[in-house]
């Protein structure tokens, strides 16, 4: 792994040098390569070095170990050489964790899609909740959020809503909530005070360019319609919605956020595409899935993650054990201990099967 790492610095000094020759500066596209893996690189090797600085205080340390006779030196140098052990140990683990194989998604922007699931009425009000946690976690993290499409109810819940998450690593920081949420609570619409239990689904989808996938136009079978539900004036009035089916997997997106019939069918292709591309690479990875039971985030929709209990006030996440007793802060979009404990459990799962 030292090797590799060393073989990792001497790139990111080669790369150095080339951001400021004329040739790469003057090519845009060369640029903005070269800056995405020297960006990549600078963790990596901001750590090695810091590494090796302290192997170099072990060894300054043992030098002096060797060739003190005063008593007080030497304490100092035993102190110094147990405190650069530390380091060089507390780097090399790093260093290790930033060498894991890197998600090829982790960078990308996201499409984030809530369905309601069993129960009803409260089931599209607690998909109305998740939408509500997630949008302001992005915004107060940096990140821009758009809606693609909703099917509102009458009580302002959500039947479905898909909306994109874009900015630096969305996926790395969203890709842990794909499955089953549930909620227990005393839903609004209960006149007797009894506590339900109601689930919603959450997909999180990479964002794909045309280099990852290429969607086949002629699959597609593509029709327009009056928009449906609460809104506008326009609503019910123009043909602006826009149906899209993929033919061989009967996978169907609707787009009627917009009164632009082309915003509308842009929108609905970029759905389209992230979702087929899902399914593809779905399985795929069913020939892998031994081992990626191991690990968290396998992505599963089917798999119950989390618990909201209101009455008690915590979020459970099932897959690493962990709990979090403040519901209300959570459900404001406070959700950073909940990505870092997952994250953090993802990592050690790979360190172990490494």
């Amino acid at each position: 792994m030292i090797e590799k790492i060393a073989e990792c610095e001497k790139r990111f000094e080669y790369i150095e040098q080339e951001l400021s020759s004329p040739e790469v500066t003057g090519d845009l596209e060369a640029y903005k390569n070269y800056m995405k893996e020297y960006k990549s690189l600078t963790p990596i090797v901001e750590k090695y070095r810091e590494y090796k600085k302290a192997l170099a205080d072990i060894a300054d340390a043992e030098s002096l170990l060797d060739s003190e006779t005063d008593q007080d030196m030497r304490d100092l140098a035993e102190e110094e050489r147990r405190s650069a052990r530390e380091r060089s140990e507390s780097a090399l683990q790093e260093l290790k964790i930033l060498m894991l194989p890197k998600d090829p998604n982790d960078d990308k922007n996201v499409i984030i899609e809530i369905r309601a699931g069993a129960g009803g009425e409260e089931a599209c009000l607690f998909a109305a909740v998740l939408y509500r946690m997630y949008t302001m976690y992005a915004e107060a993290s940096g990140f821009r959020c758009e809606l693609l499409g909703c099917n509102e109810t009458e009580l302002g819940g959500f039947k479905e809503v898909s909306f994109t998450v874009e900015g630096e690593n969305a996926y790395s920081r969203f890709k842990y909530e794909s499955g089953v949420h549930r909620v227990q609570r005393v839903p609004e619409t209960e006149a007797q005070g009894r506590i339900q239990t109601s689930t919603a689904t959450v997909a999180v989808l990479p964002e794909l360019e045309e280099v990852d996938f290429e969607l086949n136009m002629n699959e597609l079978e593509i029709t327009r319609h009056r928009s449906a539900g609460a809104g506008g004036q326009h609503v019910n009035k123009t043909e602006s919605a826009i149906r899209i089916i993929h033919i061989p997997t009967g996978i169907t997106v609707d787009c009627q956020d917009e009164r632009s019939q082309i915003k509308n069918k842009d929108k609905a292709l970029k759905i389209m595409k992230s979702r087929i591309a899902d399914l593809y690479n779905g399985q795929k990875e069913k020939e892998l899935a031994t081992e990626r039971r191991s690990q968290v985030g396998t992505g599963d929709r089917s798999e119950r993650i989390r618990t909201y209990n209101y009455p008690q006030g915590r979020v459970t996440d099932h897959r690493i054990g962990f709990t979090v007793y403040s519901l209300e802060s959570f459900l404001n979009g406070r959700i950073d201990e909940m990505v870092d404990a997952l994250t953090a459990a993802d990592r050690a799962a790979k360190l172990a099967n490494s």
